[in-house]
C-alpha cells in the first residue's frame, strides 16, 4: 500500500513555519505509526529554527528501534536536524557529527540511548557491519548521517530524510521524508 501526501497544509513554497504546531505534529505522529506502508512526505525549512522545529517534534515520536537516515550534501543541515532531535531529550553537550569516531552515544534521563552515526568514512554496508556491526539497530534510537552509504541494510522501517540546500536562498531547506 502506498501512502504519499505532499502535505494537505503544505504546498510548495509553504514553510514549516505555516503549520500550526498540531498540524505538524499530528502528521509526524502518522509517519511514525505508519511503519507498514510506504511514506512520502516534503517539509520547506526557511531557517535553522524551522530545521530545529521540525526535528523536535520528529523526536516527540522516537522510541528505541527507530532508525533516522539522514542525507545531504556538506552543510545541508543533518548535524542540526540531530542537535534539535537533542535539545528534545534535555541532552545538553554539544551535538557534533562523529566522523572520525563514526558513533556518538547519548544517554536520556530513561536510560534510552541515542547512537548518532555519521557513516561518511565507512567504505560500504560491508564495512559498517565488519566494524560497527548492525546490534545498535535495536538497542535504542539511531541517527545516521550520510546513511545512503548503508542504505542496503538499514531495516524496512527506517525513515530516511533528504535533505537539499535550495540553490538561490541559503537559509532554506528541503526536506524529503520517505519510507520505502
Amino acid at each position: 500500500m502506498l501512502f504519499t501526501t505532499f502535505f494537505d497544509i503544505i504546498s510548495i513554497g509553504d514553510t514549516v513555519e505555516n503549520l500550526t504546531n498540531n498540524n505538524l505534529e499530528n502528521e509526524i505522529k502518522k509517519i511514525m505509526e505508519h511503519t507498514e506502508i510506504k511514506i512520502n512526505h516534503r517539509y520547506i525549512a526557511k531557517g535553522i529554527d524551522d530545521t530545529l522545529l521540525l526535528a523536535k517534534t520528529f523526536a516527540k515520536e522516537l522510541k528505541k528501534g527507530d532508525i533516522i537516515a539522514l542525507n545531504g550534501e556538506l552543510g545541508a543541515g543533518k548535524t542540526v536536524f540531530v542537535s534539535g532531535i537533542a535539545q528534545y531529550f534535555g541532552i545538553e553537550s554539544q551535538i557534533c557529527s562523529p566522523t572520525f569516531t563514526i558513533v556518538n552515544e547519548y544517554t536520556l534521563q530513561n536510560l534510552e540511548k541515542i547512537y548518532h552515526f555519521d557513516v561518511y568514512r565507512i567504505e560500504d554496508s560491508t564495512d559498517f557491519l565488519d566494524s560497527i556491526g548492525d546490534h545498535y539497530f535495536e538497542d535504542g534510537i539511531c541517527i545516521i548521517e550520510w546513511a545512503d552509504i548503508i542504505q542496503d541494510i538499514l531495516p524496512k522501517r527506517t525513515i530516511t530524510i533528504d535533505i537539499t540546500k535550495d540553490e538561490k536562498n541559503s537559509d532554506i531547506r528541503y526536506f524529503h521524508i520517505r519510507r520505502n
